[in-house]
């Protein structure tokens, strides 16, 4: 049984009665890491790993939610809004409290979904939640508003009632996710722009190194106030500096005496790799995977040298992967010091390359690196429950 049969199926055990059924992605990111909070670009897709949502209105002020994969209800008044204890809840309480803020009326809703987003590998499968229930209470609802945002509202949910920090990616893809396209955002002015992604022998394929570092948090925000640092000392010389997104490689360049060596290298890094994005975009026009690839490489170079962002595990597996010519490209995904490679492989090769990696890892690290195959899909989406097919 389908996943999206399943979940159908519950909600009928549950509710006895038809939902309404929606399906919403993770996401990778091709290229572009750190730079959203530079102001600058990131190239995410929506993938086809997902959660699916059966969800449909009832006629008081309740909310009744359960979770298939944590085997979990819970449920919550319109009327009284708060956390629920349990954490899993609360992205999609977030989302009504946001739904509630912009302005819209609605009254409660039965809601169950599950998915196959892995839970911890950097999938954004916390956007999947938000951006899924907030895309279906607006259809179901029939409340009228718009893409971005849905974006927005979702992204606040999880910075004000989950209060994780995020920036804007996870859920501007899982809302604008196009099959076969790469989404390119600018992350100053949210405009955005498709680029075909498009090599039937090729398949998106992580790496989890299954490790998870405590530096991360201490160690992203000493980042952010780098970068910071950087720009307040290149911005009294050009005042029209006002993040590195304004920062050429050539001006970046000027500073490597009059900037504390560190802030340097991550300022370094950002502009650098916001110069490498655009080249990837040119590369997926000209259908030039092989450049693409070898940006991928620049890219977890620049992470693991000048941004210093990987570990030893990261580093290994991208090593790895550079030995197969059957791999394009490979780079650490996401905030760093743990999580997963993504690697762009040929079909053909997936099985062979996998186990090799992983058994070579676990000989060096004595971890399991899990492997997951993904392609490039659609964002959320309502689909149909009989066919499973986007109506």
């Amino acid at each position: 049984m389908n996943l999206a049969t399943n979940v159908a199926k519950k909600y009928n055990e549950l509710f006895n009665e038809t939902p309404v059924l929606f399906r919403s992605p993770g996401r990778i990111n091709l290229i572009g890491e750190h730079t959203d909070y530079n102001m600058g670009f990131v190239l995410p897709a929506a993938i086809d790993k997902s959660i699916y949502f059966a969800v449909n209105k009832r006629n008081d002020d309740y909310c009744k939610i359960y979770s298939i994969d944590m085997n979990d209800s819970f449920e919550f008044s319109l009327n009284d809004i708060r956390k629920s204890g349990k954490h899993w809840p609360d992205y999609l309480i977030g989302a009504v409290d946001e739904i509630k803020k912009y302005g819209c009326s609605l009254s409660g809703f039965n809601c169950v979904f599950g998915g196959n987003i892995p839970i911890g590998a950097g999938l954004s499968s916390s956007a999947a939640l938000e951006a899924g229930l907030a895309f279906a209470l607006d259809k179901i609802f029939d409340l009228g508003i718009g893409k971005l945002d849905l974006v927005k509202l979702s992204q606040k949910a999880e910075n004000e009632f989950v209060g994780v920090q995020c920036g804007i990616m996870d859920q501007y893809i899982n809302i604008f996710g196009k099959e076969g396209n790469a989404l390119r955002i600018d992350c100053r002015s949210l405009e955005y722009q498709y680029f075909p992604f498009e090599f039937d022998n090729i398949s998106i394929v992580l790496f989890d190194s299954n490790v998870s570092h405590s530096l991360f948090t201490s160690e992203y925000n000493k980042r952010r106030q780098e970068c910071s640092d950087g720009v307040k000392v290149i911005s009294g010389d050009h005042p029209d500096v006002k993040s590195l997104r304004d920062v050429t490689c050539d001006l970046i360049s000027q500073y490597k005496s009059k900037l504390n060596p560190n802030v340097y290298k991550r300022c370094k890094y950002v502009v650098e790799e916001n110069s490498r994005l655009l080249q990837a975009c040119d590369a997926l026009v000209s259908h030039n995977l092989k450049l693409f690839g070898s940006l991928m490489y620049s890219t977890h170079e620049g992470l693991s040298n000048d941004y210093e962002v990987s570990c030893n595990e990261l580093d290994y597996l991208v090593q790895l992967a550079k030995e197969y010519p059957a791999v394009y490209g490979s780079r650490m995904m996401g905030g760093g010091f743990g999580g997963c490679t993504i690697n762009l492989v040929e079909n053909d090769a997936i099985d062979l390359i996998s186990t090799e990696i992983t058994e070579k890892y676990k000989q060096k690290f004595g971890l399991q690196a899990k492997t997951y195959v993904t392609q490039i899909s659609s964002g959320t989406n309502i689909i149909s429950i009989k066919e499973n097919e986007t109506v």
